[in-house]
């Protein structure tokens, strides 16, 4: 048993999967910069709270980057497409613009231009988004289906990585050298994936018509329709959709206020930032490397079963904890079960989408699978405040419990129809 471990645990040493790592840690590092770290910035230097809250939208890219993912699945990139190939001219395009964006925003004045500001990091979270959309499709690509759970646990750990540089990382630098030598400093950190492209390899998919040079209408029906269309010839493609939209939709309502319920506890910033943060990263990592591992041993569905399992354990958790109160000791256990069953989810999810995905259609169904996920915490967890308000922290949490069922439910549908999750093509 410890011999197959071990040969399960030698696949995080293939080159590919250093390559998924380092341009998963260039895919997380743009979304603090638009989202935790621009917030704290921001009401730092005295914008008001309701000119932050509308500069929330900014990261709807990330939501909505589906449909402009079957221009970047398609269309070859001119000069660098025949000297990279489609992903990494593609990949390295994105980086490119992104830190030319995040210095953009780094040389303005919120205060004197939060217009123009506003523009900058729209833009920082658009060319993100895109450069997800790459990377995606790259990592789908470039694995044998055998390797996707270890491919997604390895990007995502790569991911929190990257948060955690634009994260923690910018706010210790922001007591030091100031907000926008930060900002410079974060677009230096673009030059990882810069790297990364152009020592990685070019994933061999099959040759796909039109080509970028037909008409239009056969560029959107090749390009837009046939990924669509033939999603939709899978078997239960309507239970696969509304799987993907509530499997994570009970932790995505907990987390939304997992901050508030902290505060009103009586927790001190340097508690939440210790456990919290800190604490429930390290958590989060022993996650996806267990997910990955789960994935590889047991399958995709057995995870995916006991990460949700888990998920909903952990909302019962914060009912708990409210009940117990200000316990740092009880909230190291429940942000440690919180993060930790997270990240198997997380993996075991990712793992999933990556399975879904036809070879023909990589990125655009892969943008359309994550943007349909992100819908849980972007708009379905938007009622959150107001609900929280209307009772106490231990209905709320259990609701939060109550709600993770449904997506369990759907799970246990998909299994015993046998939907397992393949490459087509």
């Amino acid at each position: 048993m410890m011999r197959g471990a071990l040969k399960d645990a030698r696949v995080y040493t293939d080159w590919r999967m250093v390559t998924i790592f380092f341009l998963g840690v260039s895919s997380g590092l743009p979304l603090a910069l638009t989202l935790g770290t621009l917030s704290i910035w921001l009401s730092r230097i005295g914008i008001d709270k309701t000119t932050i809250g509308l500069l929330g939208v900014v990261t709807l890219p990330y939501t909505l980057k589906f449909l402009w993912a079957p221009l970047i699945d398609r269309l070859p990139m001119p000069v660098l497409g025949r000297w990279l190939g489609r992903r990494r001219s593609w990949a390295l395009a994105t980086q490119l613009i992104l830190a030319g964006a995040i210095i953009a925003m780094a040389l303005t004045d919120p205060v004197e231009s939060i217009g123009l500001f506003a523009v900058f990091a729209l833009l920082v979270a658009a060319v993100s988004a895109s450069q997800d959309v790459v990377i995606d499709a790259y990592r789908v690509e470039i694995l044998d289906p055998t390797r996707y759970g270890a491919g997604a646990a390895i990007s995502v750990f790569g991911y929190r990585v990257g948060m955690l540089i634009s994260g923690a990382g910018a706010l210790y630098l922001a007591d030091h050298i100031g907000w926008s030598a930060v900002y410079l400093v974060m677009a230096a950190c673009v030059a990882i994936g810069l790297i990364t492209v152009f020592l990685c390899r070019e994933p061999v998919v099959p040759e796909r018509v039109p080509s970028a040079t037909s008409k239009l209408g056969a560029f959107l029906k090749d390009s837009v329709i046939a990924p669509l269309i033939d999603f939709t010839h899978r078997r239960l493609w309507l239970v696969i959709l509304l799987f993907v939209l509530f499997y994570k939709l009970g932790d995505a309502l907990a987390g939304a206020m997992t901050g508030p319920f902290l505060v009103e506890l009586g927790f001190t910033n340097t508690e939440i930032a210790s456990v919290s943060k800190l604490y429930g990263f390290i958590a989060t990592l022993v996650g996806l490397a267990v997910g990955g591992w789960m994935i590889a041993r047991f399958g995709t569905f057995t995870s995916l079963w006991i990460a949700g399992l888990a998920q909903l354990l952990s909302n019962l958790m914060f009912a708990v904890q409210a009940g117990v109160g200000h316990d740092t000791g009880m909230l190291a256990l429940t942000i440690g079960l919180e993060n930790f069953s997270g990240g198997i989810g997380t993996a075991a999810l990712v793992a999933y989408l990556s399975g879904l995905c036809n070879l023909l259609y990589t990125a655009t169904q892969y943008a359309l699978l994550s943007a349909l996920a992100a819908v849980a915490r972007t708009v379905l967890a938007a009622p959150a405040g107001r609900l929280a308000e209307e009772t106490s922290w231990v209905n709320y949490f259990g609701f939060t419990a109550v709600v993770a069922i449904p997506g369990l439910i759907l799970l246990m549908v998909l299994a015993w129809r046998g939907a397992m999750p393949r490459r087509a093509g």
